[in-house]
C-alpha cells in the first residue's frame, strides 16, 4: 500500500535518502527528516516522480513543517577514497547525526534501499521505501533538490560540461563533453568514464577503479 505505515509502534520516524549515487562529478547528498503527524504534507512521493518545480515547493514545505531535518553529503574526494558505497553510508550517518545534534532521537530510522548506515538508533532498510514511506520522500525531495541546485551552480563555472541539464550522470552530452575537454576537479576520478579521460589527456589516476554504481 502507497505509504504504508511500516512500523507503527514509531513515535519519531526518521526517513532517509540519498542523492548522486550514479553522477561522474559532484558530491552525494543525503537527507533525513522526522515529519511532524500535526502538520502534514501534500504531494509527497519519490522525487524522481515529480517535476522540478514540485519538488522546490516541497522542498520549501518539508523545512518549514517537518518537525526535524538535516541535509549532508560525502564529497567527491571521499567518494574516489573510500567508494560510492561507503560515501552514501558516510552522508546518511552525518545526516542522521545532524538529527541528533538538534537534540531530536528518533524511534526509528529507516532507509531507502537495501542497506543501512551505522548510526546509534533503531535503523532498517527498505527496498522502494521513498515511494512507501513519507519521511523517506520527504528526504529524497531534499537530497535531489540540494544536489541539483549545486550542480547548476557548477554549471556557472564550467557551462560546456551541461551540468545544469544532466547533473552529473553519464548522458551522451556529459561524455562527450569530458572526452572533449577532460575532467574538472569536480569530477569522480575513481569512475571509469572519467578515469578514462583522465588517461586521454594525461593524468595521473587513482590506483583503484570504483564499480560505477555500486547496487544498494
Amino acid at each position: 500500500m502507497l505509504f504504508a505505515e511500516l512500523d507503527r509502534t514509531a513515535q519519531r520516524l526518521c526517513g532517509v535518502d540519498e542523492a548522486g549515487r550514479g553522477p561522474l562529478a559532484g558530491p552525494v547528498v543525503a537527507a533525513a527528516v522526522i515529519l511532524d503527524p500535526a502538520r502534514p504534507i501534500a504531494g509527497l512521493a519519490d522525487s524522481k516522480a515529480l517535476t522540478a518545480k514540485r519538488r522546490a515547493a516541497l522542498f520549501d514545505e518539508i523545512q518549514t513543517r517537518a518537525l526535524a531535518w538535516h541535509i549532508a553529503e560525502a564529497s567527491v574526494e571521499e567518494i574516489d577514497q573510500l567508494n560510492i558505497l561507503h560515501a552514501t553510508m558516510l552522508a546518511m550517518q552525518r545526516a542522521v547525526h545532524g538529527i541528533l545534534a538538534s537534540g531530536i532521537e528518533p524511534d526509528l530510522v529507516q532507509v531507502d534501499g537495501n542497506r543501512c548506515p551505522q548510526i546509534p538508533c533503531r535503523v532498517e532498510a527498505i527496498v522502494k521505501g521513498d515511494a512507501l514511506v513519507q519521511a523517506i520522500s520527504a528526504a529524497s525531495i531534499l537530497a535531489k533538490v540540494s544536489r541539483d541546485r549545486q550542480l547548476t551552480a557548477l554549471h556557472a563555472l564550467h557551462p560546456e560540461y551541461g551540468f545544469d541539464v544532466h547533473a552529473g550522470y553519464p548522458t551522451p552530452r556529459h561524455l562527450a563533453a569530458l572526452n572533449e575537454h577532460g575532467p574538472t576537479a569536480h569530477h569522480r576520478r575513481s569512475f571509469a568514464p572519467v578515469r578514462q579521460a583522465l588517461l586521454a589527456f594525461g593524468h595521473a589516476v587513482p590506483g583503484r577503479t570504483d564499480a560505477d554504481v555500486a547496487s544498494f
